[in-house]
């Protein structure tokens, strides 16, 4: 058994790392105005090697347009989870092709009045798992 000074700073350790942890987690916001009322978000999430994973939101009349491009060199059935407000709107299987470098998925979600956050998660038939958040402001 380690000596308690050496449990305490553990303790300590473990105790700083929960509260950075929403910090780091926390998704994106960036907004973008483009004249009416339409309002885009973009955002790069994280991947597990070396592919890349984005989110762009497109919010105008009530509805909020959400794509999600994921670029790779791995070929397969990738499994594809969207969340809206921590409910999945998409479970599907996209396949990737080395001629298309990755895949892309297009749904659209209701507008919530208040910031609607959205993410995805990408994951290859290799078990590489790709991430991204991204809120889109209220009007």
């Amino acid at each position: 058994m380690p000596p308690p000074s050496v449990r305490r700073l553990v303790a300590l350790a473990g105790v700083a790392a929960v509260l950075a942890a929403p910090a780091a987690l926390s998704p994106g916001t960036a907004v973008a105005r483009d004249g009416g009322d339409r309002v885009e978000v973009r955002e790069t999430g994280t991947c597990g090697r070396s592919s890349t994973i984005r989110l762009r939101l497109r919010a105008e009349d009530g509805r909020i347009r959400i794509d999600t491009h994921v670029r790779t060199a791995r070929t397969g059935r990738w499994r594809l989870t969207v969340l809206h407000e921590r409910r999945a709107v998409a479970r599907v299987r996209v396949r990737s092709t080395r001629a298309e470098r990755g895949f892309e998925h297009r749904v659209t979600v209701p507008d919530w009045s208040g910031a609607d956050a959205v993410s995805a998660r990408a994951v290859s038939p290799a078990g590489e798992t790709c991430t991204a958040s991204a809120t889109v402001a209220g009007s």
